[in-house]
């Protein structure tokens, strides 16, 4: 079983993760995949090689499409799709599961998601409004047969109906199964954080499906691991110009508006830089965010229904969370990636988590601990600094001389 960044001493920013560390951690959230994968070899558009999927997150654990969730987002570069997200900015609501998949496949777990909802829910069309689901893409070509568009109906179904709370897969699953992250195998990954009580004690929890980056530019935790790495791929046949994309799915228990969840879904494209990522012409970042502490009810006969609301300068601690939880996020999906190989032999290798361990180790200084102080919230609406205050206990050392050869002293 392979291991997770935290396994490794990447433990991103000063938050401490939930209980499973993953989007599950925030109440309600289930996640759910459907993983294919058949054949070796040479390409043979319409039979594979196949290495593909479909992961779906379920927003909470009653009805979402009677039961809207809060909902935003936020394009960093549009080289990619989400489908349904306009539709999402507009209403701020998200009426329908979230699926990832492949870039060709997005018409097809769009039509799966239909034919599902409608089965559940034949009124949609008369009785209520038509639905567009919300499916978002990665091209996975470099390893599958995307051309053959093998996913289908029975895949969508799957997804949904296992969707689950609690642990997480990650890796080479669902619509992670055929992604390369920074020339190493990617795929689905996810993280939390749980705020300190005195911050509002909310979780905010991130789950990423990773296809993007060049090795050279991977760092985790700060560190440069994919330069220090890099000499010994240099026979590897790499990506040349496909070099994206990631979607980044954000849940939270806080209860935000529309536009607050647009603000939060802003600062994920944070912990996508602070992994190495520069939003490369091609590549698509796009990030779409609910809130599950309030539901919008589809039927009802009130001119009106009220909402709980954070103010907004007491955001700030949910977007260094938000921002953590991203980056240890896409680091979670490489590190738990094993070794694939794919189309004309491609191969995305594995992240080699021993070498890994000891770079970071050697190349970072120890980190200061950290006392929180806490200090009395104040009440006025208009407050925007911190609820408390952090103190050092330690005194910071230099960052250690790295020689030529990469390993720090």
């Amino acid at each position: 079983m392979r291991l997770r960044a935290r396994d490794l001493g990447i433990a991103p920013g000063r938050y401490k993760p939930g209980k499973h560390n993953a989007i599950t951690d925030v109440t309600g959230v289930r996640v759910g995949h459907s993983t294919i994968i058949r054949g070796k070899g040479p390409l043979k558009p319409g039979r594979g090689p196949v290495r593909t999927g479909v992961t779906a997150v379920l927003p909470n654990h009653g009805n979402i499409f009677y039961e809207r969730a809060v909902g935003g987002g936020f394009v960093l570069n549009g080289a990619g799709e989400v489908s349904g997200l306009t539709q999402v900015t507009e209403w701020g609501l998200i009426e329908t599961p979230i699926l990832l998949t492949n870039t060709l496949s997005v018409g097809a777990v769009s039509e799966g998601t239909v034919k599902y909802l409608v089965e559940r829910y034949p009124g949609i069309g008369t009785e209520h409004d038509v639905i567009i689901p919300v499916v978002g893409e990665c091209d996975d070509s470099w390893l599958n047969d995307i051309a053959g568009r093998h996913v289908r109906g029975e895949h969508v179904y799957e997804a949904i109906d296992s969707a689950k709370v609690g642990p997480v897969a990650e890796g080479n699953v669902g619509g992670g199964t055929g992604m390369v992250c920074f020339d190493f195998k990617g795929g689905i990954g996810t993280s939390s954080r749980k705020l300190p009580a005195i911050e509002g004690g909310y979780t905010v929890g991130v789950l990423v499906m990773s296809n993007l980056g060049r090795m050279v530019d991977l760092r985790m935790d700060g560190v440069p691991v994919g330069e220090l790495l890099a000499p010994r791929y240099d026979e590897l046949a790499k990506r040349e110009t496909i070099y994206g994309s990631i979607i980044v799915v954000i849940a939270t228990d806080a209860p935000l508006l529309p536009h607050q969840i647009g603000r939060l879904c802003k600062r994920a494209a944070l912990g996508i830089g602070r992994v190495g990522s520069y939003a490369a012409h091609g590549s698509g970042e796009i990030v779409v965010g609910f809130s599950n502490a309030n539901t919008v009810p589809r039927q009802t006969k009130r001119m009106e229904y009220r909402v709980r609301a954070l103010l907004d300068p007491r955001m700030d601690p949910l977007y260094a969370a938000v921002i953590e939880a991203t980056e240890e996020a896409i680091l979670n999906a490489i590190c738990a990636a094993e070794t694939m190989d794919g189309v004309d032999g491609h191969l995305a290798p594995e992240l080699p988590l021993d070498a890994v361990r000891e770079i970071v180790a050697r190349y970072r200084p120890p980190r200061p601990k950290l006392r929180r102080k806490p200090q009395p919230l104040r009440e006025q609406a208009d407050y925007a600094g911190p609820a408390d205050q952090v103190m050092l206990e330690t005194t910071l050392g230099r960052a250690p001389k790295v020689p030529d050869d990469g390993v720090a002293q």
